[in-house]
């Protein structure tokens, strides 16, 4: 066997001895020779001395630990030798007979002097007992702390309480405790950093819940954040390295370039161009948003939601919404935009469990105020622009008043210099008005000539020099009629397209007479025009409410009622700034605008809707009309409604609704009810197609019944149409006979809505007159309330 081979076997001994590891499968099955004892020998005695010299070497240098614990040990012992020696000297005077009373007290002493010394002894050695382990969990910690293991370390350190901090030792475990504290606290910060990435030079965010080259994940940090009391604090910092890299930039509308936020590779990164659209940035801070729920814990999304809405949402509503906000209604499609994209990313913060944006939920719930106050603050800014720029450059204005006056007046006038002296054509105007008068009707006027205006100097082109102007006596301006201040907006003109009034002829001057345009100039300031075109583009807007008149002013009215009362009740305010707000004109004027505004769009509705049913010639009785076209007349007067119907349904409240709507059904019900009644006759092919031209329109009754309403609800139309009942009873008279128009009115409810002469008329429309048909008649006559004794 060779020197290797024998070697082998040595080298297999000294680990089996000193590790326990059996050897190979091919060392072991060797057969051993006598030959191979004596390398084996070798390297056991070579092992045995190498461990001698570990054993000594670490002997020397815990020397002075172990000596201090063999001097500790030994005192110990020889305390507890002592203490069994007076223990035994105690038992052996207890059981001598003669025992003074000195001896005993000595002995009690002892006794108290042993029992103390053993409980002191009990404390040392427990409190040596805790020493240990406290030292022992110390050195676990620092071996945690250096495979990075952070939350055992910090599990550990919680167990390392040092209750009494003393004596030397303590303190000295404490100092180390203390360090070994901070020293995981910065392996910690390390580990957040390698989770939690904010790159501010290369616009960079990226939040990872676990390293592959770390045991501690995010969840877990977060106990560390806890046990550091550090979740704020961290968060804070977070939001403020968040904002300065992405969120800052994106904001920022007066930047010239807005750079666009994307997810890369897990991370958030600022990239490309945006435009400077609202939601286009909600696009983007929803993409935030979402990609913060989902990576970071529950609880530190509730955190940052604590520190990044008070300075994210303001910033948002005061550079963003405010400025899209629109100050007239031109704009405001776009802002309906606006207000959907606000909406709908409040609806998908609440979705995230973020917090702390009420504000903006606020501003999206307040936009039309928002709107009112947007314009509100335009128009008093502008007028406000104007008065601090000063009076302005003057400029000249012309009042043309236009007056009849006699010929002694007139000549008075000029006398007086109201007509300037150039004016020739005076004295020549009375005389050529006197020949005509002498001369009659014979003289035809040229075809050019106007209504004699031209002989005072109105209209001459030619020359300035020829004008002629008179000053008129100026009158104080008189106070605006209070008694309807919506009069002068032009609303309200009911039924303007029915009665225009005719124009009322143009009366010949007397011969004594004649028209006179006086004229004088004054000067303005550069006031009046600015605020005539402010109230002019206020007009404007308004014409394009007509369908939300009613709504607008009715709140318009109701708010500043509220507005007035509440002024007028507060303490603080002075008499003389109470008194400053009169506002009881205006909300009349408001509420009779809204009135007037409400009857004008229902009266041009029913006009539509009797045009519809063919105005004021009688439905059932146009020339040239068949039943097919009598039903497509229903149709369309019914598909009106509805569709007005459904437009109001946005508008109008519920109650509202139901009274503008039953009014139109109202219409038609009581249309077809009079042309009825205005026929001559009715066969019985022509009840049949007016009973189905009625039960066309009684379908209307589905608009007055909820949407989740049963198959035996009753609809309330009659509540709301006054006909609509007439209409139904008129359908069962045309489809009765005698007897059971009989039946109708004594038993049923005809009487209710029928008159007895509608009911006889009906009956001699539909009925041939018979003596049958008489008795019929009469005994209505005789009962014309048969429901009056029930």
């Amino acid at each position: 066997m060779s020197s290797s081979e024998s070697g082998q076997v040595g080298h297999a001994l000294v680990e089996f001895s000193l590790h326990g590891i059996f050897p190979e499968e091919d060392v072991s099955s060797r057969q051993v020779s006598v030959r191979d004892l004596a390398p084996a020998l070798k390297s056991l005695a070579s092992a045995r001395s190498k461990l001698e010299s570990d054993i000594h070497k670490i002997n020397e240098e815990t020397a002075p630990d172990v000596n201090q614990w063999v001097a500790n040990a030994k005192s110990l012992e020889d305390d507890i030798s002592r203490s069994r020696t007076w223990a035994n000297d105690i038992v052996r005077r207890s059981q001598a007979p003669d025992v003074s009373g000195k001896a005993i007290q000595e002995a009690e002493d002892k006794v108290e002097f042993l029992r103390r010394e053993a409980q002191y002894n009990q404390q040392v050695h427990r409190a040596l007992g805790g020493i240990k382990h406290v030292n022992e969990l110390l050195d676990q910690v620092e071996q945690a702390r250096d495979e990075r293991r952070i939350l055992d370390s910090l599990h550990l350190l919680e167990n390392t309480i040092l209750v009494s901090k003393s004596c030397r030792v303590m303190k000295l475990l404490d100092l180390r405790a203390f360090e070994l504290k901070s020293a995981v606290h910065d392996v910690f910060d390390h580990v957040w950093d390698s989770l939690v990435r904010v790159d501010k030079e290369n616009r960079r965010v990226a939040v990872f819940e676990s390293r592959e080259d770390e045991q501690m994940s995010l969840a877990d940090a977060v106990v560390g954040l806890k046990a550091y009391k550090e979740v704020d604090q961290r968060m804070t910092l977070f939001w403020h390295n968040v904002d300065e890299a992405i969120l800052s930039p994106r904001t920022n509308i007066e930047a010239q370039k807005l750079p666009r936020i994307q997810m890369e590779n897990s991370h958030l990164t600022l990239t490309g161009n945006a435009d400077k659209t609202v939601t286009s940035l909600f696009s983007d801070l929803d993409q935030v948003m979402t990609y913060f729920f989902e990576r970071l814990p529950e609880e530190l999304v509730h955190s940052l939601s604590n520190v990044m809405m008070p300075d994210l949402i303001p910033r948002i509503i005061g550079t963003w919404l405010d400025n899209a906000v629109p100050a007239s209604l031109k704009e405001m499609d776009e802002f309906q935009h606006v207000t959907d994209s606000v909406r709908e990313f409040c609806g998908r913060l609440r979705h995230l469990h973020f917090s702390g944006f009420q504000e903006l939920q606020e501003w999206v719930d307040d936009a039309p105020k928002v709107w009112l106050t947007k314009c509100r603050e335009k128009a008093l800014d502008s007028v406000r622009t104007k008065l601090a720029q000063g009076l302005g450059q003057t400029k000249e204005v012309e009042r043309v008043e236009t007056q009849t006056v006699s010929k002694s007046e007139g000549k008075e006038l000029a006398a007086n210099g109201a007509i300037s002296s150039g004016n020739d054509d005076w004295d020549a105007a009375w005389s050529d008005g006197e020949a005509a008068r002498k001369g009659g009707n014979n003289i035809k006027p040229e075809a050019n000539e106007d209504d004699g205006t031209d002989a005072w100097g109105w209209g001459d082109d030619d020359g300035g020099d020829e004008q002629k102007e008179a000053p008129a006596e100026k009158h104080p301006a008189e106070p605006p009629d209070e008694e309807d201040a919506a009069e002068a907006w032009g609303w309200g003109e009911e039924d303007a397209t029915e009665a225009v009034p005719e124009e009322p002829e143009t009366k010949p001057a007397s011969s004594s007479t004649r028209e006179l345009t006086l004229k004088e100039t004054y000067n303005i300031s550069s006031l009046p025009e600015p605020v005539l075109a402010l109230v002019s583009a206020v007009l404007e807007d308004a014409a394009s409410l007509i369908g939300f008149l009613y709504n607008d002013a009715s709140y318009l009215s109701e708010r500043l009622s509220d507005l007035s009362k509440n002024w007028k009740t507060r303490e603080e305010l002075a008499p003389r700034a109470i008194a400053m707000l009169r506002l009881d004109n205006d909300i009349k004027a408001l509420q009779s605008f809204a009135t007037r505004a409400y009857a004008s769009e229902m009266s041009t509705q029913r006009t539509v809707l009797r045009d519809l049913l063919g105005g004021s010639q009688s439905l059932l009785q146009q020339d040239g009309l068949d039943s097919s076209d009598l039903d497509a007349q229903v149709d369309n007067a019914i598909g009106h409604v509805r569709a007005t119907a459904a437009t109001w349904s946005t508008i109008l409240s519920r109650s509202a609704w139901s009274q503008a709507v039953g009014s139109l059904v109202d219409t038609i019900a009581a249309k077809l009810v009079s042309d009825v009644m205005d026929l001559a006759g009715i066969g019985q092919d022509e009840a049949y197609n007016i009973a189905s031209l009625i039960a066309r329109i009684t379908e209307l009754d589905n608009l007055f019944l909820p949407h989740d309403a049963p198959k035996d609800a009753v609809p309330t139309t009659a509540e709301y149409a006054g006909s609509w009942l007439r209409l139904k009873y008129l359908s069962e008279v045309l489809q009765s006979n005698l007897q059971d128009v009989r039946y109708l009115w004594m038993e049923s409810e005809l009487s209710l809505y029928f008159t007895v002469e509608e009911v006889i008329e009906l009956i001699s429309l539909s009925f041939v007159d018979n003596a049958r048909t008489r008795e019929v008649v009469k005994e209505i006559e005789v009962n014309p309330q048969p429901l009056s004794g029930r």
